[in-house]
């Protein structure tokens, strides 16, 4: 499979696939597509098709073969990046609901709970996010620009809630609450930090949805 992502700040990854090859995606993301490609929609078993919907993903999938060598191309919801992470046995990440756009067919989604329960609750991530795993090629949505660390083993970063968008699953996570009164009243920053541990790389989004939709909401008609 050859691809390509182009459109910022509306990507597009443009797949190109041989014979045979097949791409799966759970919200019904195809755009484009040429008409040799196959589509048949399935929920790979009641434990898989629970999980999605515990991550606000749809419980079935759309698989997408080539017969013979075709094209298909998945739109991003929302204006952003979309990046390319290759998925090993040795190597899987964990992103925010409703991130995954589409991957090869060797990649498998399913649920991560988060191991310490304080930051599930109290992080803007959720106590439920996904675990990509298996092998191939998956493409994620980022909200806005993604910035990209690569953090040592005990290197940390401090990360303001709903801006983590995905992180290698050696990382690890919890939430911390800001210290001083005055901070937490007046800084604007809310009660919690979330604190990424390395090692492992980090994905962040620059344009958390939640924090738009919040800006914009003051300008919006009222509701008579």
């Amino acid at each position: 499979m050859k691809y390509e992502i182009k459109g910022e700040p509306l990507p597009v990854v443009v797949c190109n696939l041989s014979d045979g090859e097949t791409m799966i995606t759970e919200r019904g993301a195809m755009s484009w597509m040429t008409p040799n490609i196959e589509m048949k929609t399935s929920a790979g078993g009641l434990g898989k098709a629970l999980g999605r919907m515990f991550t606000k993903e749809s419980i079935f999938q759309n698989f997408y073969t080539a017969r013979g060598d075709g094209l298909i191309a998945f739109a991003s919801s929302f204006p952003g990046s979309i990046i390319a992470v290759d998925i090993t046995p040795e190597k899987g990440i964990v992103a925010q609901k409703s991130s995954f756009l589409a991957a090869e067919q060797g990649v498998n989604l399913s649920v991560h709970f988060n191991k310490r329960f304080s930051s599930g609750l109290l992080g803007g991530e959720g106590f439920l996010m996904q675990k990509l795993s298996g092998t191939g090629k998956a493409f994620i949505e980022i909200d806005g620009h993604c910035v990209q660390y690569n953090l040592k083993a005990g290197q940390q970063m401090v990360v303001d809630t709903g801006y983590l968008a995905a992180m290698d699953e050696s990382v690890k996570i919890e939430v911390k609450t800001i210290k001083g009164g005055m901070n937490v009243l007046f800084g604007g920053e809310g009660f919690f930090n979330t604190v990424l541990t390395g090692p492992g790389n980090i994905w962040l989004q620059t344009m958390p949805v939640v924090q738009f939709a919040g800006t914009i909401l003051p300008y919006l008609p009222a509701r008579s």
